[in-house]
């Protein structure tokens, strides 16, 4: 804190005294909108530098401006009418342009990223501060030059012009660093950091068009001069602008809080954290430690949150646990005060969220044993199915044609004949048992021929007549078509034993991405899907397959049962 005031009060002193050598110098024309200029410029970058400092004093960022903003001062000796201050102020003339292009570089963490920033700047400090006393010590720059060597000032106004042109360069390269970093995001930037950007591209494009000019003594070089200097200015007070919005951004907690404190609804929690970082691609996996997995809020299996990609990851703890991830937009990453302020506020409610999710996750295991457990039985129907049409029935058939050649020979003997037709008789009704116990293990004729061909053959062995509706062309997925196949199966064998009815209607159709199957009759209703088995068992079947089944059956007039299959086109 005692570096902050000391530094605070030090960069006043520098405003001050730039005013006063502006004003007491013979050779600063204008001298009140210069010194205006130079303290347009150094007072934001010693203010914005120390803000950042205070902030976070283990980022270079803050440090780096401050340097900026005390260069430029030292660059305005170079107004003083003695010639000691007027080398020094001569020595760091060009000096901070080149620590404002490393300003702009270093953002946000006050880190170069590449080495070829890195190559950038090293060439700019040499052309800007090593060349500049090269140049001095030959003479350049009046006679009040201290580091004067041998009287050389032609060569060293070419090397001026080399330093200008190369620096200009420079300043480009800066601008085109800028625009690869924009254009290789994943995500654009937030809106006060891309204002920002946009501050110090405008401010590096300027110098690159002062130094030009100044390289071959441009007619416009004075407008041009003071246009630079009011766009470098404007790049730490963006920079103050985005920090007060951070700042703003972090008192919306407050609101975040005591939106959190109403219980939101299940999915509202992400919602909420959204609003608060102004992150509308937030998203939200919750932990749970008996599942060893991460899951959204509707308890579904996601992958463990990463960084990379666009993306990155703040963990939730409660009580040392982890208990959910925040996975958001990196540009979230330069606001670690609001992250931490909105995970702090979000362990608080996430736990309502976080038992929710895991009700769902058990649903959905729920759900899926359920439907491994009707799979595995279809299999085994089908496999008995199988072993009764291979093996039984044919070993029946098989007596009973031994059977007629034994009729044939024993065709003179009234008794034994008698005796074989009984037996045939006996094969033919075991036959009819095996193949109906059959069908209800599993229906062959969904598998060989499709459910439309199988919901004929049920509505012709229906004991009322049925009017068939079936608008499905293509055929469906197997558990489908039986899930499909049972349904019609029960509700017709429920008319024929309880409805008393004249008739009934079988639909089939598509409504959206859902298959619709409807059994209607004009009974006597009342049918109670408490009572018994069956309309349990295919609720259970048609939820298995994640549909849903109603049933109306009001007193009188008849029952309508409609199944609602999911079925992706």
């Amino acid at each position: 804190m005692t570096i902050v005031v000391g530094l605070t009060l030090a960069g006043l002193a520098a405003a001050a005294g730039s005013v006063v050598l502006a004003v007491s110098s013979d050779h600063v024309a204008e001298p009140g909108l210069q010194a205006a200029l130079m303290d347009w410029i150094t007072l934001p970058y010693i203010a914005g530098g120390l803000v950042a400092w205070w902030r976070r004093p283990e980022s270079r960022l803050g440090p780096l401006m401050v340097a900026a903003g005390f260069a430029i001062f030292l660059s305005t000796l170079g107004w003083a009418n003695h010639a000691l201050p007027y080398t020094v102020g001569q020595a760091f003339d060009l000096l901070p342009a080149v620590l404002i292009l490393h300003v702009f570089l270093a953002f946000p963490d006050g880190r170069l990223r590449r080495g070829f920033e890195r190559a950038l700047l090293a060439a700019g400090y040499v052309i800007a501060f090593g060349l500049e006393l090269v140049g001095m010590a030959l003479g350049g720059f009046g006679p009040d030059n201290l580091l004067e060597v041998t009287a050389e000032p032609e060569l060293a106004g070419v090397l001026l012009q080399v330093q200008l042109i190369s620096l200009s360069a420079l300043a480009l390269a800066g601008v085109a660093v800028l625009a690869a970093r924009r254009h290789s995001a994943t995500r654009p930037p937030r809106r006060a950091v891309a204002l920002m950007i946009d501050a110090f591209a405008v401010a590096l494009v300027m110098i690159a068009v002062l130094f030009g000019l100044g390289a071959f003594d441009g007619p416009a070089f004075e407008t041009v001069r003071r246009v630079t200097f009011f766009a470098i200015g404007l790049a730490p007070i963006a920079f103050l602008l985005a920090l007060l919005s951070a700042r703003l951004a972090r008192s919306a907690v407050g609101d975040l809080v005591v939106e959190l404190d109403r219980e939101p609804a299940p999915g509202g929690l992400r919602d909420a954290l959204a609003r608060a970082l102004h992150d509308p691609t937030l998203t939200l996996a919750y932990w749970l430690p008996q599942f060893r997995s991460w899951v959204d809020d509707r308890g579904r299996a996601v992958a463990p949150p990463r960084a990379g990609r666009g993306r990155s990851i703040r963990l939730i703890h409660r009580d040392g646990e982890r208990v959910a991830a925040l996975v958001h937009d990196p540009g979230l990453d330069d606001e670690p005060e609001l992250l931490d302020a909105v995970s702090a506020a979000a362990a608080i409610a996430v736990e309502n969220d976080r038992l929710h999710a895991e009700l769902q996750a058990r649903l959905e295991e729920l759900r899926g044993s359920r439907g491994r457990v009707i799979e595995a039985g279809q299999r085994e129907r089908a496999r008995l199915e199988r072993d009764l049409h291979d093996g039984a029935q044919q070993r029946l058939v098989a007596v009973s044609l031994e059977l007629t050649l034994l009729e044939r020979r024993f065709a003179a003997d009234p008794a034994a004949g008698a005796r074989i037709a009984r037996a045939q008789r006996q094969i033919a009704m075991s036959l009819d048992e095996l193949r109906r116990i059959a069908r209800g293990l599993h229906p062959a004729v969904v598998t060989g021929h499709g459910l439309a061909v199988a919901l004929e053959s049920l509505a012709a062995a229906a004991p009322v007549p049925v009017r068939l509706d079936v608008r499905v062309d293509e055929r469906l997925p197997e558990q489908l078509e039986v899930a499909a196949y049972y349904l019609v199966s029960e509700c017709l064998a429920n008319i024929g034993r309880h409805a008393h009815a004249a008739a009934a209607t079988i639909a089939v159709g598509r409504d959206g991405g859902q298959i619709v199957v409807e059994v209607t009759d004009d009974g006597c209703g009342g049918a109670d899907t408490e009572a018994g088995t069956g309309l349990r068992g295919l609720a259970d079947r048609v939820e298995a397959n994640g549909g849903r089944l109603r049933v109306w059956s009001p007193h009188g007039r008849g029952t309508r049962v409609r199944a609602e299959l999911p079925c992706a086109r």
